[in-house]
């Protein structure tokens, strides 16, 4: 996938967001952060504090354990939406021509139900992939490579 001049590259996952603009050219791409957010989640055994609920059948002996929220996802899913909500005012206020973003495919899951007609027009490619852990010239490749 050609990374055009002066496009915007979301690289997300559940607990960090880093916003590159491509200062190169489609040939030779060259990512620079223009933003990048990292998000405290830690896991959920650390966020619980209690044991799931149970519930009791007014008839009979009949009982249940109550779902277990997982709070680690719950935020992790947030993140994910702040994430959109920004690029969906930046694409309002015109911010950017065009778009690619990269997220692990759950996320990206995520992130599709939130994309306003805005950035949906400026959307020109999406990547399945966790790469947030990577410096910009292995992003750079690993795009390039789509």
């Amino acid at each position: 996938m050609r990374i055009d001049h002066d496009a915007l590259v979301m690289v997300a996952d559940g607990g960090k967001m880093l916003l590159f603009r491509n200062e190169g050219d489609a040939d030779y791409p060259d990512l620079r952060v223009e933003e990048a957010v990292e998000n405290a989640n830690p896991k959920d055994r650390e966020q619980r504090t209690d044991a799931p609920g149970r519930a009791y059948s007014s008839v009979g002996t009949m009982r249940s354990a109550m779902g277990e929220t997982d709070f680690h996802e719950l935020q992790e899913d947030r993140f994910a939406a702040d994430a959109v909500d920004l690029l969906n005012r930046r694409a309002l206020d015109n911010a950017f021509e065009r778009l690619i973003i990269v997220a692990p495919p759950a996320v990206l899951g995520e992130m599709r139900k939130l994309y306003n007609k805005a950035l949906g027009a400026r959307l020109v490619g999406e990547i399945a992939r966790d790469l947030t852990g990577h410096h910009p010239p292995e992003i750079e490749r690993a795009i390039s490579g789509y």
